[in-house]
């Protein structure tokens, strides 16, 4: 059975997957891209170059996880994708392999607050997942834990996710995890750094609110 999907839902899934291979953000074929639609998930397909990527390959499923459409095969971290969608208001996700957040999963528990653009994952921290298989749905399941109340996480010795309510939101919080991840590094690099406290932190979500930046829980 075949669905309807919007094409424009399908090409800017290809072209924002073009986008994180020249971000730097993936190599190859690494990392993954989904949209949540009213009654299915598009997401990129599995083990084809960003650049070959079409609409038409871009795989459809239905709410039980079950290919209704697309021609590629389903990403193998289909399951994390299901497990977030289940578990919150994502609306898209963007999965990335981006090197300097994955060495600072390797070493870190949480990143912490080099920087009060954190807040727009929801936390004091990005909270790092316990490693498990890619594709595995004990890695879903950890992933889960990792975002329970946050919209970003890292995957321990893997890479990041993030979330948000759009493509174009949720592929913006990809780059500034890295980001963070990096000025987090080269901080540590000088010295010690300064690490903002939750209220410091507090005062940021509060004064993103009363300036209209979007809602945010830091």
């Amino acid at each position: 059975m075949n669905v309807s999907v919007d094409p424009e839902v399908l090409e800017d899934i290809v072209s924002f997957g073009r986008q994180m291979l020249r971000d730097g953000l993936v190599l190859g074929t690494s990392g993954n891209i989904s949209v949540r639609l009213d009654d299915c998930v598009a997401i990129t397909p599995s083990s084809v170059p960003y650049p070959d990527i079409t609409a038409a390959d871009v795989v459809i499923l239905d709410e039980a996880g079950e290919q209704v459409g697309g021609r590629g095969r389903p990403s193998a971290e289909t399951p994390m994708h299901l497990a977030i969608y289940g578990a919150s208001d994502a609306r898209a996700i963007v999965h990335t392999h981006s090197p300097v957040a994955v060495a600072m999963s390797s070493v870190l528990d949480e990143l912490p607050a080099i920087h009060y653009a954190i807040h727009a994952f929801g936390g004091y921290t990005v909270r790092v997942a316990d490693y498990e298989r890619f594709g595995s749905q004990d890695l879903a399941a950890a992933t889960r834990r990792a975002l329970d109340g946050r919209r970003g996480a890292l995957l321990r010795n893997h890479g990041t996710v993030v979330y948000g309510n759009s493509l174009s939101e949720a592929y913006d919080r990809a780059l500034l995890l890295e980001w963070l991840a990096t000025v987090y590094r080269d901080a540590k690099q000088l010295g010690e750094p300064n690490i903002l406290t939750p209220d410091e932190l507090e005062q940021v979500a509060a004064e993103a609110r009363r300036r209209r930046y979007g809602e945010v829980n830091a």
